[in-house]
């Protein structure tokens, strides 16, 4: 295990292969209501707070971006899982990644969503956007425009309800860790059944990135949803839902 070990918080439904669902910088638990309730009729589905988020306690002193991948195998151990199908948004996706390179016979298969291969595939002032947006107070205005065009009625409520819901100091830690430390993941490293999903409208990691994303990982299979932005698991939950369990049901027959 990485790191100290604090309580995490962890919603589970259903039977079956496991699915564990990772949430976003500013997210929770909760953003992946739509696919417990869709993955649990056949899967053993699960969703975490990750540690200072949600219900899962903080910890004390300085974050290692590296403790995350660790929280994941506890999670595993906790449900006596020897393999999951991975699914993370964004920082979701980046942790998501972190743990298939260094313990892939983990995981099933990897799902990586609206997400980057590490801060070094970012040019300088896209980085110091990124970092200013995001420790300036959210607005409706800037949560909104995390959304694309097709977003469901009823989408952003439950994403401004999640930015609200964010604890300060968790959330800085994260920031600083995830810039300091996210630089450059080795992406030709991953030998695992990988789907890599973006949305077209896509403005914090442009669909161009996830295009480089899925080149860059051999046999990587890449779903473009037109009117997505960066939370397509809480904007079009029944297409990503679609594309996600047809990619994890083939990858669970297929050994």
């Amino acid at each position: 295990m990485v790191g100290p070990a604090p309580r995490l918080a962890v919603s589970v439904a259903g039977d079956g292969p496991f699915v564990l669902f990772l949430h976003g910088i500013r997210g929770n638990r909760r953003n992946w209501s739509a696919q417990l309730e869709a993955f649990s009729k056949r899967f053993k589905a699960a969703a975490w707070d990750a540690r200072g988020y949600g219900d899962s306690d903080d910890h004390p002193g300085a974050l290692q971006f590296d403790y995350f991948s660790g929280d994941v195998l506890r999670v595993l151990e906790h449900f006596g899982v020897k393999q999951a199908h991975l699914v993370g948004v964004s920082m979701g996706g980046r942790i998501a990644r972190n743990v298939a390179i260094r313990w892939p016979e983990r995981i099933k298969s990897l799902t990586l969503v609206s997400t980057s291969p590490g801060f070094d595939a970012m040019p300088p002032d896209e980085v110091r956007r990124f970092v200013t947006e995001r420790r300036t107070p959210p607005t409706p205005e800037s949560v909104r425009r995390l959304l694309g065009s097709r977003a469901r009625p009823g989408a952003f409520e439950a994403l401004w309800e999640s930015v609200r819901a964010v604890r300060d100091e968790p959330y800085r830690k994260t920031l600083e860790a995830s810039v300091a430390q996210d630089r450059g993941a080795l992406l030709e490293n991953i030998r695992l059944p990988t789907l890599v999903v973006s949305g077209d409208e896509d403005t914090v990691y442009p669909p161009e990135m996830a295009r480089d994303v899925a080149r860059r990982i051999s046999g990587a299979r890449l779903v473009m949803i037109e009117g997505g932005g960066h939370l397509l698991n809480l904007e079009q939950p029944e297409p990503f839902n679609k594309a996600v369990m047809d990619f994890i049901n083939q990858n669970q027959k297929s050994k």
